[in-house]
């Protein structure tokens, strides 16, 4: 029983980071606009109305979290979700906040 409730513990703070991550209003926009596609730092600018410092700090913050990965394609470094656990959160999110 002790074991259980150490992987309930684990796990219960394993959620409340990624929960902490999510939160900023910045950082989860970046995400949402990831989960059908992959984007370029350019392309979440124009997605977002954000400055190109501004994505590219918050999209530093989420690589560090593991949360996104970026890959070179040609010139552009192009930016994917990289932990599978998020992408049915964030859709949840989309289907409840976002206007159809």
């Amino acid at each position: 029983m002790l074991d259980q409730v150490d992987k309930m513990d684990a796990a219960a703070g394993e959620a409340a980071a990624m929960l902490k991550v999510l939160s900023n209003p910045g950082r989860l926009r970046i995400l949402c606009a990831l989960v059908p596609c992959d984007m370029s730092v350019g392309e979440l600018e124009t997605a977002l109305g954000q400055s190109q410092s501004y994505v590219s700090g918050q999209l530093l913050k989420l690589r560090a979290e593991g949360l996104v990965a970026c890959e070179r394609d040609g010139r552009v470094m192009r930016y994917r979700l990289a932990d599978a656990r998020v992408r049915p959160i964030l859709e949840r999110l989309y289907d409840v906040f976002c206007p159809a």
